[in-house]
């Protein structure tokens, strides 16, 4: 007898019910304890299945090959023999594995170099399309025919349905539409005055945006500090990591646009979108009436729409110019954007086509529009003045007044009860007032502010005004308390 796993006679034989092969029982119970099966049938296999044969106990004969010195010699050598083959078929394992590895190695390569190649291609696509000619719709085109013509995207159903549901609801509630009886007075804002100037850890400010008693600041160094009106401090930051352009706040999102092409949009503190739909910065925001949709424009001379209860881009439309900033109608019918070319161009919301086009003859810096749906006030860069534009005529006539600010404009903000148009400038803040009773406009308010003013806001009821400056300095307007 001999044992089915050694091949040598075993000591204590025992034999599988299962197989019927004999083993040694100290390698199958190894076996057993290792595998639970039977190495012979592969069937499941418990010590309890094995029989123990009764044998005449005998001293194992020591093999008659090994009994002499030649015959010992010739088994070292036949083991030897057997090192040496199975040290080469290592060798040749080995050098097959490297070869392999090898392989995979420069096939890791060669796709890394793809993907750097075609990156790239990529971002070089993306900036021949910045410098491109666009025409959105067959609307413009450039001199001997050399515009690409994109058509323009149309809304998806549900958003054009939102567009239309608030221009009826606020153009109805516009119509003659009286001054809150709490609202600030003429005599309110000519008595304001820097009650409070904080700075904030923002340098190479921007953008301010307003949400109650909190303000949002950002800046070029990719962070955006919430600060506390009340309590007169920074209670927290938005890490961006990209440079910051400009940026909103509706109910608990703060969104902002940077300077690297993205469109981000954090949620009581968390980031929980972000966009990178422009080929080059994105140098403005603003946001549709109905708070549901977001628009950003660029420098790569595309508008896009975002949807933003569902978090997504909902439309992109391309225009002739690069673009720099922009404004909804407060019907939210119209959609405006600002050319580096000193164009106003202003688009259907809906469909994306070119509805009207009002020069300014410069660069257009800032755009807001009047609550009363027939103005829009709008700056060019490095200008001292204000243009305000009347929708309902064209061309030269439609600049219904022309404001000398006397200092370069760098911010504009009309307040909800379309009296007061405040000015962000490179020295201070004015308020420029409109009495539609004497049909003439004043200015009730000129307040220096430290550093100048990059942007501005109106606060609730107009009752303050939120002015920062490059340097991060938050200053806030108000009547003086008695």
């Amino acid at each position: 007898m001999l044992c089915a796993i050694s091949g040598e006679p075993p000591q204590e034989p025992v034999v599988s019910k299962l197989s019927g092969a004999v083993f040694e029982k100290r390698l199958i119970e190894k076996y057993i304890e290792e595998n639970g099966k039977d190495p012979v049938s592969n069937d499941d296999l418990t010590t309890d299945d094995l029989l123990v044969l009764q044998t005449s106990r005998v001293v194992r004969p020591r093999p008659p090959t090994l009994t002499s010195i030649p015959a010992l010699l010739s088994t070292f050598q036949n083991e030897w023999d057997a090192l040496a083959l199975e040290a080469y078929n290592i060798k040749e394992q080995l050098t097959r594995t490297r070869e392999e590895l090898a392989t995979a190695l420069y096939q890791h390569d060669a796709a890394v170099r793809v993907i750097a190649r075609l990156t790239r291609e990529r971002d070089e696509a993306r900036d021949a399309l910045s410098r491109v000619t666009v025409s959105a719709g067959g609307g413009g085109g450039a001199a001997g025919g050399d515009a690409m013509a994109v058509d323009a995207e149309a809304l998806p159903e549900e958003l054009a349905a939102k567009i239309d549901e608030t221009k009826a609801t606020l153009s109805k509630s516009r119509k003659r539409r009286p001054v809150p009886a709490d609202w600030t007075t003429a005599d309110d804002v000519a008595s304001f005055a820097v009650t409070t100037s904080n700075s904030l850890d923002v340098p190479q400010a921007t953008t301010v945006a307003l949400d109650g008693e909190y303000a949002a600041v950002g800046g070029l160094d990719g962070s955006v500090a919430i600060y506390s009106i009340a309590a007169d401090k920074a209670e927290r930051s938005l890490q961006v990591n990209e440079p910051v352009t400009d940026s909103i706040w509706t109910g608990s999102k703060v969104i902002v646009a940077t300077a690297k092409g993205s469109v981000k949009v954090y949620d009581s503190g968390s980031e929980v979108a972000s966009f990178s739909d422009h080929a080059g910065p994105v140098t403005a925001l603003a946001l549709h009436p109905s708070n549901e949709i977001l628009a950003s424009v660029g420098s790569d001379k595309g508008f896009i729409f975002y949807d933003l209860v569902n978090l997504k881009r909902a439309t992109r439309v391309y225009t002739s110019s690069s673009l720099s900033t922009c404004a909804f109608h407060p019907d939210g019918e119209l959609f405006a954007a600002g050319t580096s070319a000193g164009d106003i161009k202003l688009y259907m919301a809906k469909t994306g086509e070119e509805a009207a086009s009002f020069s300014l003859g410069a660069p257009v810096q800032a755009i807001a529009f009047s609550e009363n749906g027939y103005w829009f006030a709008a700056t060019a860069k490095g200008q001292t003045t204000v243009t305000i534009f009347d929708l309902r005529k064209e061309g030269a006539a439609a600049q219904a007044k022309v404001l000398d600010i006397g200092s370069a404009v760098n911010a504009l903000a009309w307040d909800y009860s379309q009296q007061f148009l405040a000015t962000a400038g490179a020295g201070e803040v004015t308020v420029q007032q409109y009495n539609k009773s004497s049909k003439k406009w004043t200015e009730p308010l000129r307040a220096a502010v430290a550093g100048g003013a990059v942007d501005v806001q109106w606060g609730a009821n107009a009752g303050r005004l939120v002015a920062v400056n490059g340097d991060g300095v938050v200053s806030i307007l108000a009547a003086a308390q008695e």
